[in-house]
């Protein structure tokens, strides 16, 4: 990405070349550019269809068809057509009794005053095709410079974490609960009926706070009816793996099981308990105590209750606000600030930095609103 003195300056020239591109189009009319091209574009390909058959001793009727051809464009050509005489010029040339290839080579040298006038059209796209991609630069710079704000307001917001607070005390009871849903979660998926597991992520769609996708289509319908279903998933991934013949052994519909189960087989080997847990650092207290109420409502449902014992203590955690937003900032702290940022907070640059960047925004979106 250039700079954005670079950047504003080479779309600011880009612009004045477009504005003289469009001028120069405008000076003889756009619509009478556009007659212009596709009369040259006709004649052109008169030319290559004629050239080997009407040139030389070649067919006599295609010489004929050629000459009637030319006669009847440059009648029908608008008679404010620009350099229109150059068309009668290559008419009456070609108006012979005999033609040969330097015949064509002339006429199509002929035509460099009318592809001097159709280049016009030709700098102004070009013109205007740069000022886009210019304009697309400055679009991301402007992308770019909004996030580089958003993060400064972050690292500022930052800026007073308390370094030293017991930021353990928070993450301990966290880790305890993420490591018991997980183990809960593994004990549920290896050792219920597919089925059973299945139904439970179908539940926690009601429950967007926990962000589980959804279960493949298909995949619900088939293990609730077929007698595989009955099967924990770690038995249904091995089945996947058997011969169309082996399997047969084991469920009722072996094709069906394949296309459904064996087909969705990602999907089942990556179910776990992620939508679970609790991320660190944990959310916003506001947050975190309607996603708390979640986790109870569907935690319950597949672990024991040491499990929820340990979500309680976290949520008890919670309840002193003050003491929660002082642990998770410093965690924030801890976790998301690089040394040279916490050097520059230390400094008082942050502020200095913020400015300069509100200023670059600024200009940025001055320049491409023009």
């Amino acid at each position: 990405m250039a700079s954005r003195a670079k950047l504003l300056s080479r779309l600011e020239a880009a612009r004045d070349d477009l504005e003289r591109a469009q001028a120069a189009v405008e000076a003889v009319g756009e619509s009478r550019l556009r007659d212009l091209q596709d009369a040259h574009d006709r004649l052109t390909t008169l030319l290559g269809r004629y050239e080997d058959s009407a040139s030389g001793s070649g067919d006599f009727q295609a010489f004929i068809e050629f000459q009637d051809a030319l006669a009847d464009l440059v009648e029908d050509l608008p008679e404010d057509l620009p350099e229109r005489e150059v068309f009668e010029d290559i008419d009456e040339g070609m108006q012979k009794r005999r033609l040969t290839e330097r015949d064509f080579e002339a006429a199509r040298a002929d035509l460099e005053p009318v592809e001097d006038r159709l280049a016009r059209l030709e700098d102004r796209r070009e013109a205007r095709d740069r000022v886009r991609s210019l304009e697309r630069q400055l679009r991301e710079a402007i992308h770019e410079t909004r996030q580089e704000i958003d993060r400064l307001e972050t690292v500022r917001s930052l800026g007073d974490a308390d370094l030293d607070a017991p930021v353990e005390a928070l993450r301990e009871p966290i880790e305890t609960y993420n490591q018991s849903v997980r183990s809960a979660f593994a004990e549920y998926r290896d050792s219920q009926p597919a089925r059973a597991v299945i139904d439970l992520v179908e539940t926690a769609q009601h429950f967007p706070l926990l962000d589980v996708s959804d279960p493949p289509a298909g995949l619900g319908d088939f293990l609730e009816t077929a007698a595989a279903g009955a099967e924990p998933i770690p038995t249904l991934l091995a089945y996947t793996e058997y011969s169309r013949s082996k399997l047969s052994h084991y469920v009722d519909d072996p094709a069906t099981f394949q296309r459904v189960v064996g087909g969705n087989r990602t999907y089942l080997e990556r179910l776990d308990a992620a939508p679970y847990t609790i991320e660190w650092p944990p959310p916003a207290p506001d947050a975190f105590r309607w996603r708390a109420q979640e986790l109870v409502s569907m935690v319950d449902r597949f672990a024991p209750a040491e499990t929820i014992a340990a979500l309680d203590r976290v949520r008890e955690l919670a309840r002193d606000e003050a003491r929660y937003r002082r642990l998770r900032r410093t965690a924030r702290a801890t976790r998301e600030l690089t040394a040279d940022e916490r050097e520059r907070l230390a400094e008082g640059q942050i502020e200095t930095d913020l400015a300069e960047a509100r200023e670059r925004l600024d200009a940025l979106e001055d320049a491409l609103e023009e």
